[in-house]
């Protein structure tokens, strides 16, 4: 069975809970579509992130990569467009502060999402669930550890589909910060569902060959 290697973040900043830890714990092990999910979770460190997606897809050997992350103030599930080749911000969960810093010297300026991202903002709103396709991940954590993705799959698996989806709070979090948007987790993780469900689809339809002419005018 084709393998999802689907990632998530531990608590970092403000956020004492991180809701795609939680989304990734709860989807480890399961089928989705035609994927065996693999469920990992990342540390929020500038110096190791990138390392550990590596690590976790040379280990694991998947036929797709998804990483979450969570974008607190956003109101909408937003799968991410492009990768940029800098790491900056605030403070990581270790105090390490990059400014300006290339996540790869040699790397290109930026990837792009190799996600049906399109497909999956439509999907996403016709069950029900606000989204648009985000064309900023940040300087973050987030963007480090899609860029990482996407420059070693560029590299070594052009084929692997590649990127990032941002979610929203969660309630719980929004109860802690007051006023900012929140999803339910339910309906959180009905949205990632939704994106590799989608995902699912498209690998399957890539990998389907095309039937001869004359069988189809048969």
């Amino acid at each position: 069975m084709p393998k999802l290697l689907l990632t998530g973040f531990e608590p970092f900043l403000e956020f004492t809970v991180n809701p795609t830890m939680k989304i990734v714990e709860e989807l480890n092990g399961q089928t989705i579509g035609d994927f065996e999910v693999v469920g990992k979770i990342m540390t929020v460190d500038f110096n190791s992130s990138g390392q550990q997606l590596l690590t976790h897809i040379e280990e694991n050997q998947p036929d797709a990569v998804i990483s979450l992350g969570l974008a607190g103030g956003r109101y909408k599930i937003t799968p991410e467009r492009i990768a940029i080749n800098f790491k900056d911000g605030v403070k990581d969960n270790q105090g390490n502060l990059p400014v300006d810093e290339p996540i790869q010297p040699d790397g290109e300026p930026g990837y792009l999402s190799t996600l049906p991202i399109r497909k999956m903002v439509d999907r996403l709103i016709e069950v029900g669930l606000p989204a648009e396709v985000s064309n900023t991940a940040g300087t973050y954590l987030c963007n480090n550890v899609m860029y990482e993705g996407l420059h070693y799959s560029h590299s070594h698996h052009p084929s692997i589909p590649s990127g990032f989806i941002h979610i929203p709070a969660s309630h719980e979090l929004a109860i802690q910060h007051g006023n900012i948007p929140s999803f339910s987790h339910d309906d959180l993780k009905k949205g990632i569902i939704t994106c590799i469900e989608v995902l699912s689809e498209e690998v399957k339809n890539a990998s389907e060959p095309l039937v001869p002419e004359e069988e189809v005018n048969r």
